[in-house]
């Protein structure tokens, strides 16, 4: 076993693979309204390779936990499959799925039967009218019902994230985090990141996560949870006593570089070391050409060993990456 180890002593062992760049909602913070130029067929990765690749990470470089995003990942035809065989894997790992709810009330059953530990469903409000302004699309009673069907197949603990936006639901914190305690769910808020296809991302227009704390402790009890963080990207905190914790992820105002353990892999086959990063490593050519499982995992470590310290978002110099969000995979 060969750890995903970079040169500042992180180990990546949480990975991330995005399964598609297609996705059935328009975030306004995510993606123009007219869409993306998807992949071509041809250039994501089959099941078997997705598979294939997963497997490298998990029984020769030490992977534990295994997310599938997207794009939007209930796209993937085939996702039921590729989460059996993930979790057929040996060791197994820990296998989870974020998506926009969108469908989940037909396939959360049968995830959960191929094996699926989790599953954490994006929502940005709870208001019908704001979550068809955001999205550009009137699903929010889908998103809900598959809440709903997350729940009744117990893949408890359903998460949920939300963005704020300026002007738009930056005032309801306190009203999603009812909502979601009503149902028994955990809400996660995650400060705008510069990661939207338009590249139109101002730090000045972000909903800081002070200003959501603030917010909450208005109308909760909120104190910090007991359990360590970790290398956990959400500083969790207890509500009015708890059970039920609210979590906020601030990679801009709070970054938490030091002790990230993630690594992405993209559709189209490419090993992203940080979320930021404009910099890929190919592992879709080489497996396509004939490599063998030693000769991939020795190219996913170098790609590895090249992280840098931190994302640089606060570096005068900072860039974009040139892919969005929705190509790279949470």
């Amino acid at each position: 076993m060969q750890p995903l180890a970079d040169s500042h002593g992180r180990v990546a062992t949480d990975l991330r693979v995005s399964l598609t760049d297609r996705c059935n909602l328009r975030c306004t913070y995510c993606m123009p309204a007219e869409g993306l130029d998807w992949l071509p067929h041809e250039e994501t990765l089959t099941d078997d390779e997705v598979v294939r690749l997963i497997g490298i990470g998990v029984g020769l470089l030490g992977v534990t936990e295994v997310r599938f995003t997207g794009g939007e990942p209930l796209l993937r035809r085939g996702l039921p499959d590729i989460v059996r065989r993930t979790k057929e894997l040996h060791p197994s790992p820990e296998v989870s799925l974020t998506t926009n709810g969108l469908g989940l009330s037909r396939t959360a059953t049968a995830l959960r039967d191929a094996g699926l530990d989790r599953v954490n469903v994006s929502l940005d409000t709870a208001r019908r009218e704001d979550f068809a302004r955001i999205t550009l699309r009137d699903r929010f009673d889908d998103v809900v019902a598959g809440i709903d069907a997350a729940r009744a197949a117990g893949l408890d603990p359903v998460k949920v994230n939300a963005v704020l936006l300026r002007g738009i639901n930056d005032g309801q914190a306190p009203e999603l985090l009812g909502w979601c305690l009503d149902r028994g769910l955990h809400l996660r808020f995650i400060e705008q990141m510069p990661l939207d296809a338009q590249h139109a991302w101002q730090r000045e227009q972000m909903v800081t996560a002070d200003e959501i704390l603030d917010s909450l402790a208005a109308h909760y009890d909120l104190a910090p949870a007991p359990t360590a963080r970790g290398s956990a990207p959400a500083e969790e905190l207890l509500v009015d006593g708890g059970p039920l914790t609210v979590g906020v992820i601030a990679s801009v105002t709070r970054p938490f570089c030091g002790s990230c353990d993630r690594v992405r892999l993209t559709a189209d086959g490419q090993i992203v070391n940080c979320l930021f990063s404009r910099d890929e490593s190919d592992l879709r050519t080489p497996l396509r050409a004939g490599a063998d499982d030693a000769e991939l995992a020795e190219l996913w470590v170098k790609a590895m060993a090249a992280k840098l310290p931190g994302h640089g978002i606060d570096d005068p110099s900072f860039l974009q990456p040139t892919r969005p969000m929705s190509a790279i995979g949470g």
